[in-house]
């Protein structure tokens, strides 16, 4: 049985996710704080760290270190506040697996913990022969160069594949924005998934909502038959947005609402369909002038 750590200074916030997990057959235990975590990490095995930031003693990012330096194989999840994103976003980048913000759904809670064994998994996997693991190198999308900066680059793809993160690619025409993105996916749990692509520019704004979610017969002039879209198409693996940029306003609200709900309506139908896809966007354009611009 899984074992999973929760740590967080609010009774009642522990005493809820374990009993959660533990209707998910998880094995939990629970922590008021990093010193009591610290504590018992150095003398038992957990498969996750499900852990709060802010918190008397020692917190969540202090914890988070001391993990680091024990070289503590384990998935580590942040629990953040909305005003604690930007530290959450810092623990991604540092290593972390995934971050809930609070208040988070039952869902997302479960999904997390799942996405983050199969994390566990994968990991034990790479130690093991090809055949074990499913894959080999020739499998994996080759990014060739000995530069700093492509060895830089390949340590951050090799550290974003484990964790479950959204992420977005950006530069040039040509840099190779896809390679990384299939390389990513191609070094995640999950890399035996699909991994499908959109191309947002090249569709016609009127199409992108039928081509991403999907329709059903009769729901449109030319909707001869029902339609899954790329998100269910990506189920369980990757759905790369490229050129992300040029996607209409009214298709990224509905894009939003996937990502943060994991659901998603075909046109013509209220019916919500639940959908488990890893996201990866890029773009040739700065979004930050895009964004100040209102376009």
């Amino acid at each position: 049985m899984h074992r999973i750590l929760v740590i967080d200074d609010e009774k009642a916030i522990r005493s809820v996710i374990k009993e959660i997990l533990e209707a998910e057959n998880f094995n939990v235990e629970e922590c008021a704080n990093g010193a009591e975590a610290l504590d018992k990490i150095q003398k038992e095995k957990y498969d996750i760290l499900l852990c709060d930031i802010k918190m008397p003693k020692l917190n969540g990012e202090e914890l988070f270190q001391k993990v680091q330096e024990l070289q503590y194989p384990t998935a580590f999840i942040v629990m953040s506040a909305h005003g604690d994103i930007e530290t959450a976003v810092k623990f991604m980048k540092a290593g972390a697996f995934d971050y809930l913000q609070k208040p988070f759904t039952l869902d997302k809670l479960i999904n997390a913990c799942r996405n983050a064994i199969s994390r566990n998994e994968t990991i034990q996997n790479r130690t093991k022969s090809p055949t074990t693991s499913g894959r080999t190198n020739s499998s994996i999308p080759e990014i060739i160069g000995q530069s700093k900066p492509i060895q830089q680059l390949l340590k951050i793809i090799d550290k974003v594949a484990l964790s479950d993160a959204k992420v977005l690619i950006t530069g040039p025409n040509g840099s190779g924005k896809e390679l990384v993105a299939k390389r990513i996916h191609a070094l995640s749990y999950r890399a035996t998934f699909p991994f499908v692509e959109v191309n947002c520019a090249a569709i016609p704004s009127e199409l992108i909502e039928s081509e991403l979610f999907g329709h059903e017969k009769g729901s449109f002039t030319g909707a001869i038959a029902q339609k899954k879209g790329k998100f269910e198409q990506a189920h369980n693996g990757t759905l790369f947005l490229d050129e992300i940029g040029d996607m209409s306003l009214s298709a990224q609200a509905k894009v939003l609402r996937a990502i943060q709900d994991n659901k998603i309506q075909r046109v013509g139908s209220e019916k919500d369909i639940v959908v488990n896809v890893r996201l990866i966007a890029a773009t040739n354009k700065n979004l930050r002038e895009e964004i100040s611009k209102q376009n």
